[in-house]
């Protein structure tokens, strides 16, 4: 008696070699998108911070040394893209605090789609609206005399991807961790004051007294900036290779973790 298999329907077979992780993380980026794209002012809301900091602080910088003689931009914009990266990526996690309240996020977890790319789909979201937010930023000063260098500037905002990468899956890992926003909040602020302050971000470090000089040296932040402001120079030394490693050790520990994380949620 000859046993006949049936062949399982598309669904099932789907079913049966299971989520394809690049498949479903773009399912979750394109649907985390899609609100932004209907409501395109969110972007220019998120830009308010940094831009406020652009015109009301970086006139103050003309003529101090250390901050590029008479046009302050030069020096101050790449770190407020770094800034802007802190903020926009470090508070990513507020968004998915809403979803746990109200239960919408367990429900997702519920679903076929892989638990990794429900993280990742919300993070590449976070990345591209920050690098679209900073694009906007140096469209703004260009007329006020921002010079830079177009290679630079790429290479910089692809480390500003990397870096807002492993902050935007940190700030997830919290988020879900805490569960509360007035848990999270405070702990947020915590964190990101210092790393901005010791980054040099608003004032050169060089002005520093000793001790705080040295304390800004332990800020991986602070490498990025150097080699941010490097980048955007034209500068090839080796503040741009130290800040790549920064990000890259950072991110790739972020994604480890969150991964694991993500993948424990499933068992």
């Amino acid at each position: 008696m000859t046993v006949h298999e049936e062949t399982p329907a598309p669904a099932e077979a789907a079913s049966v070699r299971g989520p394809s992780l690049p498949r479903d993380t773009a399912t979750v980026f394109a649907r985390q998108m899609r609100p932004l794209l209907h409501r395109p002012l969110m972007l220019v809301f998120g830009m308010m911070q940094p831009v406020l900091y652009l015109v009301l602080f970086a006139p103050l910088l003309t003529g101090l040394a250390g901050a590029q003689g008479e046009n302050p931009w030069q020096w101050f914009i790449p770190g407020l893209l770094v800034m802007l990266a802190l903020f926009t990526a470090g508070f990513s996690g507020f968004s998915l605090l809403p979803e746990m309240a109200s239960g919408a996020h367990e429900r997702l977890l519920a679903t076929p789609v892989s638990r990794v790319a429900l993280l990742l789909g919300r993070v590449l979201r976070d990345v591209a609206t920050m690098l679209a937010q900073m694009v906007l930023i140096i469209v703004l000063v260009v007329p006020f005399g921002f010079r830079v260098s177009v290679v630079g500037a790429v290479v910089g905002l692809l480390l500003l991807a990397v870096l807002g990468t492993g902050l935007a899956t940190l700030s997830y890992l919290t988020a879900m961790a805490v569960k509360q926003t007035y848990v999270f909040a405070p702990i947020l602020q915590t964190v990101i004051m210092p790393l901005m302050l010791l980054s040099g971000v608003l004032l050169p470090m060089d002005l520093a007294p000793t001790w705080l000089y040295v304390l800004s040296r332990v800020n991986p932040v602070a490498h990025v900036v150097d080699a941010q402001r490097a980048l955007f120079a034209g500068e090839w030394g080796a503040s741009v290779g130290i800040g790549w490693a920064v990000a890259v050790v950072l991110t790739v520990v972020a994604l480890a973790v969150g991964s694991r994380a993500m993948r424990r949620l499933s068992s």
